[in-house]
């Protein structure tokens, strides 16, 4: 069991290939803003080696935008830092484009697609109450 938890909220109302693009996006916002997070790489029976992956279980989770906004709001209060996407960046090409119109947006008007969280168990559980295990 770990201290930690690792969570991704997704909007209910996104098409699946949404969900899929945002949950990757995210889970790379807090592999790079955590890479203790990350493990050693995999190798095969035949000596291939592979990529590393997170080191704990990454629970997705999905809710209605109210209760996405509530939960940025709640990350904000308890000044943990999350990974977000907002709708916006769906029309956008890459890294830079992404960050511009990210930028346009506060908490109060953002459109969130997604967040992403990793702190304290318990804290991660307070943040993200009202989302349900995504299914």
């Amino acid at each position: 069991m770990f201290d930690t938890k690792f969570a991704i909220v997704l909007r209910d109302d996104l098409a699946v290939w949404q969900k899929l693009n945002v949950a990757a996006f995210l889970a790379t916002g807090i592999a790079g803003q955590k890479p203790e997070i990350i493990g050693e790489p995999y190798r095969d029976v035949a000596g291939n080696v592979y990529n590393a992956l997170s080191i704990q279980p990454i629970v997705v989770l999905s809710t209605d935008g109210s209760t996405l906004s509530n939960i940025q709001r709640r990350a904000l209060e308890r000044n943990v830092q999350t990974s977000i996407y907002v709708d916006q960046m769906f029309s956008t090409g890459h890294d830079h484009a992404n960050r511009e119109v990210f930028g346009q947006f506060g908490p109060d008007d953002a459109a969130i697609a997604g967040i992403a969280i990793h702190a304290e168990r318990k804290i991660v559980d307070k943040i993200t109450k009202g989302a349900k295990l995504h299914g």
